[in-house]
C-alpha cells in the first residue's frame, strides 16, 4: 500500500445484488445479477430481433452518476446487444466463417468432387459472434444539461491520456466489482463475452469494459473502453479510451507459454495482452482480414461543468 496516499472521505452501500460508493462529487453503483430468466429473455430478444447469447445478464448495470454537471453514464446488457450487428453483414462489420465452412465446401466441391458449387445463402441474419464495440452511453434519466459532448483527445497533453503509472501503483481499491453482460460458446465453435470492471482508488476512477471473442482455428478479437477521471482534475475530465484488435487463431496460439497447454487461450486478459503486444500492422491494420472497422485506437475526453 502506497503510505503517500490519502484516503478520502467515502461512504460504501450493499444490498444483496447491488453495491455502491458515494465518493468526491460521484455516486457510482453497480448490480449483479444471475442469468436473465425465460420470460425477461423472450422480451428481450423480441425487441433486439435475434437470439440472445446463451448467458445473458440482463439485469446487470454499472451506473455513474455526476452529481454537480447532473453528468450519468452507465453499462447496460440491453444496450451492448443493440450494438451488434442485425441484419445481413456487410463491409466493414468483421464477418466471421467458422474454421470448418471453408474446409466443408471444399471438399464437396473441389477438383476431386463431382459435386457442383452449391448455392450458399446466409443462414443467420445478425452477428452470430455477438461482436460489439459498446462503450456505454448517457443514462437515459440524467438531466438534458447533463449531456456531455466527447471530443478528441490532444496527444500532445499528458493530461488527456490515462496514466498508467497510477494504475499500477499499489494504491488501495476502495470500491471493486466485475459486472458480467452476456456470454456465448458459439454453438462450441469458441466464445464470445463482454465484461465490465470498475476500480475506484483514492485518486481516480478506473473503467475497463472488455469484449473478448474466439473463433478456434479463425481468429481471435479483442475491444476495449477505458475510462479514467482523476479527483483532481480541474475542470473535471473523463477520458475515454477505446481500441480494437485481432489475429489469427494461430498466430496468438504461437504465443502460447507452454505448446501443449491451451488454457490461456480462454483467458480473456492473456489473449488481450498477446494481441495489444502485437505490432500495430499485424493486430490493427491486417487483423485476421475480416476488415472489421473497429482496429483503431481512439482517444476522447468530456469535460463536465457545473449545472
Amino acid at each position: 500500500m502506497s503510505a503517500a496516499v490519502a484516503v478520502p472521505e467515502h461512504k460504501l452501500f450493499e444490498s444483496p445484488n447491488s453495491r455502491s460508493i458515494d465518493i468526491s462529487d460521484w455516486f457510482i453503483t453497480t448490480s449483479t445479477n444471475p442469468i436473465s430468466n425465460a420470460s425477461a429473455c423472450d422480451a428481450l430478444q423480441a425487441e433486439l430481433g435475434f437470439p440472445l447469447p446463451e448467458m445473458t445478464f440482463g439485469r446487470n448495470l454499472l451506473t455513474l452518476e455526476h452529481r454537480p454537471s447532473g453528468w450519468k453514464y452507465t453499462f447496460t446488457t440491453d444496450a451492448a446487444l443493440k450494438a451488434v450487428k442485425n441484419g445481413q453483414l456487410e463491409e466493414g462489420d468483421g464477418g466471421v466463417k467458422v474454421g470448418y465452412a471453408d474446409k466443408w465446401l471444399q471438399s464437396r466441391t473441389g477438383p476431386s468432387s463431382n459435386l457442383p458449387m452449391p448455392v450458399t445463402v446466409p443462414t443467420k441474419s445478425y452477428d452470430w459472434t455477438y461482436t460489439t464495440a459498446y462503450t456505454g452511453h448517457e443514462h437515459p434519466d440524467a438531466p438534458s444539461q447533463g449531456a456531455i459532448a466527447w471530443t478528441p483527445a490532444d496527444p500532445d497533453n499528458l493530461s488527456h491520456s490515462i496514466p498508467l503509472a497510477e494504475l499500477t501503483r499499489p494504491d488501495p481499491i476502495l470500491f471493486y466489482a466485475e459486472i458480467p453482460l452476456f456470454e456465448d460458446e458459439l454453438h462450441d465453435n469458441g466464445s464470445s463475452n463482454l465484461l465490465v470492471r470498475i476500480r475506484v482508488m483514492p485518486t481516480c476512477i478506473f473503467i475497463l469494459a472488455r469484449f473478448t471473442l474466439r473463433v478456434d482455428n479463425v481468429l481471435f478479437r479483442t475491444h476495449d473502453t477505458r475510462i479514467y477521471h482523476s479527483f483532481e482534475s480541474q475542470p473535471p475530465l473523463v477520458i475515454r479510451e477505446t481500441c480494437g484488435w485481432e489475429a489469427p487463431y494461430d498466430r496468438v496460439k504461437r504465443q502460447l507459454p507452454k505448446r501443449d497447454d491451451l488454457t490461456p487461450l480462454t483467458d480473456p486478459t492473456f489473449i488481450a495482452k498477446i494481441l495489444a503486444g502485437l505490432p500495430s500492422e499485424v493486430s490493427q491494420k491486417e487483423g485476421a482480414k475480416t476488415g472489421w472497422r473497429e482496429l483503431r485506437r481512439r482517444v476522447e475526453l468530456a469535460v463536465l461543468t457545473r449545472n
